[in-house]
């Protein structure tokens, strides 16, 4: 699969809310260290002003498959990233080579339709 780094990504709509997500592939011994570690991480993430939802999803066919579906009140990714860099992030940053099978995948999603 072909990612393109998450930094390079330019919005097309900047009304709309930055929405992403990310794949990790936890390691199966590893597992609930790191469902301790993001859940800290979503914790402290959602007090941060541009903050809006996070969703933590684990594949129904690979338990060691994790998702998380974010939206940002952000203008750009580059806004997202200049806002990030936080204690609490670079903890878990670091946390993640012992926790991972492999990097981890953040993908950005750009609305198409909304319906509801």
């Amino acid at each position: 699969m072909h990612t393109v780094p998450l930094w390079s990504v330019t919005m097309s709509s900047p009304d709309s809310p930055l929405v992403f997500y990310v794949r990790l592939q936890v390691k199966p011994e590893r597992t609930q260290d790191w469902l301790d570690a993001v859940h800290a991480l979503i914790d402290r993430m959602s007090e941060e002003p541009a903050f809006i939802s996070c969703d933590l999803h684990r594949d129904a066919h690979d338990p060691t498959v994790f998702t998380l579906y974010e939206r940002w009140d952000e203008a750009s990714v580059q806004d997202f990233l200049d806002h990030q860099s936080t204690d609490y992030r670079a903890a878990y940053d670091a946390l993640l080579p012992d926790l991972l099978q492999k990097p981890r995948e953040p993908q950005v999603l750009e609305l198409v339709q909304s319906w509801g």
